[in-house]
């Protein structure tokens, strides 16, 4: 028997759900366990891309005691991106030098 913990981050919500899974089990296992379509209705479990201690991994991926499975969710925006566009919008707040 192993424990595993799984992560799942909505905007407002979160939660971490522990369980006791056979040796051997895999992330889906997890998941499929952990009910997590069930208590996330915003949840796609089609296109769900997973992972292990914030390192994506594939669905048969067997687990080891004491690991987080985490649940990733498509962003909305490249966060890249997103600070560019703020550090644009924001005057410089260097000093400049006078020639």
């Amino acid at each position: 028997m192993i424990r595993v913990a799984v992560a799942v981050a909505f905007p407002g919500r979160q939660e971490v759900i522990e369980l006791g899974l056979a040796d051997g089990a895999t992330l889906a296992d997890a998941i499929a366990a952990a009910r997590a379509d069930e208590r996330f209705a915003k949840l796609d479990t089609d296109g769900l891309k997973a992972g292990i201690w914030s390192r994506e991994a594939a669905m048969e991926s067997v687990l080891r005691d004491g690991d987080r499975v985490e649940l990733y969710r498509e962003l909305k925006a490249d966060p890249k991106d997103a600070r560019r566009r703020r550090a644009r919008l924001k005057p410089s707040t260097r000093s400049r030098s006078a020639p």
